[in-house]
């Protein structure tokens, strides 16, 4: 884990020799998520080869640039794509992008991502503000010697994605008129696609969509103390009754759709970062949602 920091600041030093700005949100562009880089007021971009011990992403659609700038004068990072661990990399490796966000300056990690759904109320193109996960993915990239300088040993992780960044974005949502359903997301390794009885199992144990990103970079965000929030477009149905073969230009396809909604919901959500707790609640009505005993004041991506 000290080796993690010293190469941190590697990759810190790097791009502050680029950029000068300190970004207040980092955001992970997964599968069809791309083109919100042209909504962001771009300073500068850097390929991830560049950046001193920055894994390069070998997926299709991940373009593999970082993207520095600011979206409604938010100061932010952006990562135009990822990697993944079936591309082979350790989890250490493919969540070293967020140990790398924190320490410019980050205090907010907003994720996105494509997944195939299992819940059958949900869509093609759907978008799903995950609200909880699961883990099956057979590795943590917490496990090794813990650097107390980067987080605690042992992690809460009772709350892993922000309850208030979650209503918020609901809120906005409702606002454009995009509807948008909370979910559980089960995250497993890849790279192939699950059979019809993993399917069954995997809504069995309570998750709504399947992916194979996203829970190592809450785990890593969450250890570091930043506030979390991720997104999923449904990309193909995973109804164990009538599963189809998967076409990856189908794929793509329902991803860049449903992306387009997405980032409509996310540059909403960018505007409105000067909002208090305060003001969120008149937006929302009489509803306490945080309860008498957790109220405080919110403030989002600042």
């Amino acid at each position: 884990m000290k080796d993690i920091r010293n190469q941190t600041t590697a990759a810190c030093d790097f791009i502050r020799s680029r950029w000068k700005g300190t970004p207040k949100a980092g955001l992970i562009l997964g599968t069809g998520l791309g083109g919100l880089t042209e909504k962001i007021e771009v300073d500068c971009q850097i390929p991830y080869g560049d950046i001193p011990h920055f894994p390069r992403s070998t997926a299709p659609s991940h373009a593999g640039h970082l993207v520095c700038g600011s979206l409604h004068g938010v100061p932010m990072v952006a990562m135009q794509g990822r990697c993944h661990y079936y591309e082979g990399y350790s989890l250490q490796e493919v969540t070293f992008p967020i140990r790398t966000m924190k320490a410019l300056g980050a205090e907010t990690l907003i994720v996105t991502n494509a997944v195939g759904g299992m819940n059958p109320q949900y869509e093609l193109g759907d978008i799903v503000i995950l609200e909880d996960h699961i883990n099956l993915i057979p590795d943590n990239p917490l496990r090794g010697v813990n650097d107390d300088e980067l987080g605690p040993r042992f992690p809460d992780m009772s709350e892993p994605y922000s309850r208030n960044l979650i209503e918020g974005a609901r809120q906005a949502a409702l606002d454009l008129s995009i509807q948008a359903h909370k979910g559980v997301l089960v995250a497993v390794a890849g790279p192939n696609l699950e059979t019809r009885a993993e399917y069954r199992m995997l809504r069995l144990m309570g998750a709504d969509v399947v992916g194979m990103s996203t829970v190592p970079e809450i785990i890593v965000a969450k250890h570091a103390s930043m506030n979390t929030l991720a997104f999923s477009i449904v990309t193909d149905m995973c109804l164990p009754d009538a599963l189809e073969p998967a076409n990856i230009e189908r794929i793509l396809q329902v991803a860049a759709e449903g992306g387009a909604c997405l980032e409509r919901l996310l540059c909403e959500l960018f505007r409105r970062g000067h909002f208090s707790w305060q003001e969120l609640r008149s937006v929302r009505g009489p509803v306490d949602w945080m309860g008498a005993n957790q109220r405080r004041k919110v403030i989002f991506f600042v």
